[in-house]
This record gives structure tokens, sequence and C-alpha cells, in this order.
């Protein structure tokens, strides 16, 4: 569990600056410029990614049951993951109604993704990993809303061709994610 939560303080810290030190970010950026700041931001999140992997296929291994889910939360949990892959799909398709309306689409569908694994997993590993991504997803976009409205920003209205594709191509990647990559990735059948 050590590992696990090594690598949850590193990758959740360094994806935090923004929350917590916005200021100290922008003054470092400047001062050692954007290459650099880019350059170690990556490599603390690869390694942070990196532990938490590891630390979570550890903490399978000998898994701690805080409760069982009933079976019914899979079902429930494979429809808010597909919300959330729109949602991350969102963030990358230019001018879709998605991003237009909620802003801030990709930290709205991590937050979606951990509330689904909470639902669906009662493990004390599910519980910190998930816990930790929701928790940090929560604060994460209430930061992001404040710096809009600090800075006046205006997302552009989406199209409904754009907000089609970003649905078509969410849905899709949620498909293959759920009916293969999933047991391949992660060793779990979401259905079955």
């Amino acid at each position: 569990m050590g590992m696990l939560i090594l690598g949850l303080v590193l990758f959740l810290g360094v994806h935090s600056v923004r929350i917590v030190a916005n200021d100290w970010r922008s003054q470092t950026i400047a001062k050692r410029g954007e290459g650099a700041w880019k350059g170690l931001y990556s490599l603390l999140s690869i390694l942070g990614f990196a532990l938490i992997v590891w630390g979570y296929g550890l903490a399978r291994q000998q898994p701690v049951v805080l409760w069982l889910p009933p079976v019914a939360m899979r079902h429930v949990a494979a429809l808010l993951t597909l919300v959330s892959f729109v949602l991350l799909v969102a963030a990358y398709v230019p001018r879709n109604g998605i991003k237009a309306w909620l802003h801030h689409p990709m930290v709205l569908g991590v937050k979606v993704w951990a509330f689904a694994h909470l639902l669906a997993n009662g493990n004390l590993a599910d519980v910190v990993l998930f816990g930790a991504f929701l928790v940090w997803s929560a604060l994460s976009f209430r930061a992001a809303r404040g710096r809009d409205r600090a800075a006046g920003t205006v997302y552009p209205r989406g199209s409904l061709a754009a907000t089609a594709i970003t649905v078509v191509v969410g849905t899709v990647a949620w498909v293959v994610f759920t009916l293969w990559l999933h047991v391949m990735l992660i060793g779990v059948r979401p259905f079955g």
C-alpha cells in the first residue's frame, strides 16, 4: 500500500500545483522556462503513475475487503464510465457543446470515472486509489472554474457536428476499453 500512496502523492501532487500554488507555478515557469517546467512535470508524473500502477498491483495481491458491492454496481459503474469516456474525449474535440457547457470536461471525466469505480469496488486499495482521484478532481474542477471567473474566460459555443463526433468517439473508445482493454491491462472483466 505504501507504493500506491507514494505514487498518488507524487502524481496528484504534481497535478495539484495549479490548485494550491498557481502563482508559484507561474513564477517558476517565468524563471526557469516553460520547457524546464514541462520536463520536470512530465518526469514526476510518469514516475508517480508508474508507482501507482506498481503499488496498486501489489495491493491487489493481498486485498483488504472493506465491503462487497452489489453486482448491480458493476453495471452502474459501466454506464458511468461511458459518460466518463465521452467527457474525456470532449476535452480534445474542438468546438463541441459538452466543453462549451462544462468548460473542464476532462476533470469531470476523472471525477465520474473515480466515483464509478468506488461504487463497484470495496477493497482498501480501491478506496485509496479512486477516492484520491475523486477528491483531487473535485478540487481541481473548483480551482479551474475559479481561474476562469478571475480571468473572465469565455468558451466558444459548440457545434452539433463536433458534439456528435465527441459522443461517437467517446462511445467507441468506451466499448473497446470495456470489452477488450480493461481485462488486458487491469485483469478484470467489467461485465463478468
